[in-house]
């Protein structure tokens, strides 16, 4: 076997470890295999030795410098770096001998600004599609269950009719890892959902569908299915609509729900259970947007006492 295959052969073996016992999403596979097909390639190119054994420290500045004149933005070269550690920590504990992993420094990289819309924008958004047709009372419906739960788009469209108990407002999601949890729904959202589902007039599983012309019993559920780049489409629509000054995606709608709850004074435990995550360091992104709240509240209550 040559020392290209093994190495190709081993980025294989990982995704497969990633698929099965991490649960990665479609996505991360994807992204992952993206990344280290981009190392491989380098290397073949740059006439490096593809052997496992043969990744050393200076190789990996060679790659790093080949990233950064790439123009790529400081945290995509990071998650190539990521990937690349990510494999070595495998490898490792295959008992394969390679470089340390941390030996690999990821790229210093700015915070995350995290968009999101105003009591006032989210109204009108909301309030931006038409009740008169199918697909409007459908795009209202997913608008309304996007602010109300935070869900990933991901999440969103691959829900079934039958698994949304709308009496409890209550469901159950599995999200990225493979880790489920209990998503609530508002009484408006509720509402909206249960509008919709009264005005459909087919049988397939999905909660969510595309409308077009009469509906085909044959066409299979999985068709009929919203994809999230449709959901991402419409969502953008209704943007360019009402001219929101926000470039608002389904995501955004998932950050403002988030910080919805920490401005309204939930607690972030709470706030990353309900947002599926599995560190609170992802949940904490969010925190910067009370601390002008917190301020307000310091400067009018700390030392009235006195």
């Amino acid at each position: 076997m040559s020392a290209q295959n093994e190495l190709q052969n081993k980025i294989n073996d990982f995704l497969e470890y990633l698929e099965v016992e991490k649960g990665s999403s479609p996505l991360t596979l994807r992204n992952y295999r993206h990344y280290l097909n981009r190392f491989t390639s380098w290397l073949v190119a740059e006439g490096y030795s593809p052997k496992i054994s043969e990744i050393n420290p200076e190789l990996v500045r060679h790659y790093r410098v080949y990233l950064s004149r790439l123009d790529l933005s400081r945290r995509t070269q990071g998650y190539h770096a990521i990937a690349l550690r990510s494999l070595l920590k495998w490898l490792t504990k295959m008992d394969i001998k390679v470089m340390a992993p941390e030996k690999i420094d990821l790229p210093k990289v700015e915070d995350r600004k995290v968009k999101f819309l105003s009591g006032d924008q989210v109204d009108r958004l909301l309030n931006a599609p038409s009740l008169s047709t199918s697909n409007g009372k459908r795009d209202k419906a997913i608008l309304e269950l996007l602010f109300s739960t935070g869900l990933r788009v991901s999440e969103l469209v691959g829900l079934n009719r039958d698994k949304v108990d709308l009496d409890r407002r209550e469901f159950g999601v599995v999200g990225k890892g493979g880790r489920a949890r209990v998503v609530f729904l508002s009484s408006r959202a509720a509402v909206w959902l249960g509008k919709y589902l009264d005005a459909r007039r087919d049988n397939h599983g999905p909660l969510f569908i595309h409308h077009i012309g009469r509906t085909d019993p044959s066409i299979s559920d999985e068709k009929m299915r919203l994809t999230p780049r449709s959901v991402q489409r419409m969502v953008k629509k209704y943007v360019r609509k009402i001219k929101l000054p926000v470039e608002a995606t389904p995501h955004v709608l998932r950050h403002s729900f988030a910080t919805d709850l920490l401005m309204a004074g939930a607690d972030i435990r709470s706030v990353q259970e309900m947002l599926g995550h599995k560190n609170i360091s992802t949940t904490q992104i969010y925190t910067h947007v009370t601390n002008k709240q917190l301020k307000e509240i310091h400067e009018a209550f700390h030392g009235k006492g006195r």
